[in-house]
C-alpha cells in the first residue's frame, strides 16, 4: 500500500484563505474596511487604537475585534473610548484566525459599521500566516524593540501593507534608527508605506488616521 502524505498545515491554511476571502468580499459589499495589526506583545497597538479610535468614532462607526490568549482587558480598554469593541480569546493559540472572527461576526452582523479594526495576538510570527479577511495588514514595531526587527521577522513586513514605528517619544532613551528600520522593512517589501507615532504625546496620529480614511475609499471602490 502506497504511503499516503497529507499536509495538514497546507490544507488548514487553505480552508482559512477560502474562508477569510468569503469575509473579504462580504465586507466589500457592505462598505466595511477591516484592518488587521500586528505586532509583538507590547508595541503599543492598545494604545494607537485607542487614540485611533477617538479620531475617527465622530464621523464613522467602529468596531474593535481584540485578539488575546487570556483577558477582557483590552476590549475593556476600547470600550472605554466609546466604541464597540469585541474580545477574542484563544485560549493558548497564538494567533488569530479567519473561524474565529467569523463566529464573532456572527454575533454582530446585525450592526453596521465602517470600520473594523482588528488587534492580533502580540506575536510577529504566527499571525503573519493566516488572513483575516483584511483589506489593509499594518505590522508595528516600537522604538525599544530595535530598529532589526524586519530582518529577523522577514514575513510579518514582507506580508504588511503598512508599518508604524510607536513609541516615538522614546527615541531618545534608545538607540534606535528609524530609517534602518524603515530601510530593512522596504528590502522586504519596496512598497511598504511608514509611519512614525507616538500614541503618548500624539505624534503621527493625525496622518495615521487621515491615511486610513484614504485607504477605505480607495481600496472599497475596487
Amino acid at each position: 500500500m502506497k504511503h499516503l502524505h497529507v499536509d495538514v498545515k497546507q490544507d488548514l491554511l487553505r480552508a482559512n484563505d477560502l474562508l477569510a476571502q468569503q469575509l473579504r468580499e462580504n465586507w466589500r459589499n457592505r462598505g466595511i474596511f477591516v484592518v488587521n495589526l500586528l505586532s509583538s506583545p507590547g508595541s503599543g497597538k492598545t494604545s494607537l487604537l485607542e487614540r485611533t479610535v477617538q479620531a475617527l468614532k465622530s464621523s464613522y462607526r467602529v468596531l474593535v475585534l481584540e485578539g488575546d490568549l487570556e483577558t477582557e482587558r483590552d476590549a475593556e480598554r476600547i470600550r472605554a473610548q466609546g466604541v464597540d469593541a469585541v474580545q477574542i480569546t484563544t485560549g493558548g493559540t497564538c494567533h488569530l484566525e479567519a473561524h474565529m472572527v467569523a463566529q464573532v461576526w456572527l454575533q454582530v452582523n446585525g450592526q453596521t459599521y465602517d470600520f473594523v479594526l482588528i488587534e492580533n495576538v502580540g506575536n510577529l510570527v504566527c499571525p503573519a500566516s493566516y488572513d483575516l479577511g483584511e483589506h489593509l495588514r499594518v505590522v508595528l514595531l516600537s522604538v525599544p524593540e530595535g530598529d532589526d526587527k524586519p530582518a529577523k521577522y522577514p514575513k510579518a513586513f514582507r506580508t504588511a501593507d503598512w508599518m508604524v514605528l510607536t513609541k516615538m517619544d522614546l527615541l531618545p532613551h534608545f538607540t534606535f534608527d528609524p530609517e534602518r528600520a524603515e530601510a530593512e522593512a522596504r528590502k522586504l517589501r519596496p512598497d511598504i508605506h511608514t509611519f512614525r507615532t507616538s500614541a503618548r504625546t500624539g505624534e503621527g496620529v493625525e496622518e495615521w488616521v487621515k491615511a486610513l480614511i484614504r485607504a477605505r475609499s480607495e481600496r472599497l471602490e475596487r
